[in-house]
């Protein structure tokens, strides 16, 4: 059961599709959830070099200009409070031969979690792949974000592999999840 206050979140969150002029947005959210989420448990110089190779503006620009990914962010009234990545066909950061979309990043803000922007991204997305015919939505996990691995298990998502991530000189091991997609 929901408290009154997650339901008045619930009630005044917005997702819109991004453009290429929300860039400056999905950087500044982008930044400030990944290292919310991550530099207490990492080094500042991986957090730092992560940042400065997969967030800089021409990343971040060539991403939103892919006509294979799709941002989605989330406003609760005027404020971003997180967004979504999704990608199709060969912007997917791995290949697999099933019809698939990849949640490659969903990224809420701190003071938010635990108000259900995650899930309303989430069930976004699966609105989208229902809509595509993909079979399943897949996405990695580092192997150590309990509270992500967690959310995504309550949401029918199962461990399928693993693969190695990059957190500038570190090499994490993300889980591999899938949600197939009822037909």
């Amino acid at each position: 059961m929901k408290n009154k206050y997650q339901q008045i979140i619930m009630n005044t969150i917005e997702i819109r599709k991004a453009t290429v002029s929300d860039l400056e947005t999905i950087q500044k959210i982008s930044i400030q959830t990944f290292t919310e989420t991550f530099a207490a448990v990492n080094t500042p110089e991986n957090i730092t070099d992560y940042i400065k190779d997969s967030l800089n503006t021409e990343q971040l620009s060539a991403e939103l200009n892919n006509a294979n990914s799709q941002f989605y962010i989330a406003y609760s009234d005027i404020e971003v409070v997180g967004y979504l990545k999704i990608n199709f066909g060969d912007a997917q950061t791995e290949s697999f031969k099933e019809n698939t979309l990849e949640v490659q990043r969903i990224y809420v803000l701190q003071n938010f979690h635990g108000k259900n922007i995650g899930q309303l991204l989430l069930d976004e997305v699966k609105k989208i792949a229902q809509t595509t015919g993909v079979d399943y939505i897949w996405l990695g996990v580092w192997e150590e974000n309990h509270r992500a691995l967690q959310f995504y298990t309550k949401n029918g998502f199962v461990v399928f592999d693993k693969h190695v991530f990059k957190m500038g000189n570190d090499e994490q091991t993300d889980l591999l999840m899938r949600f197939h997609i009822p037909k």
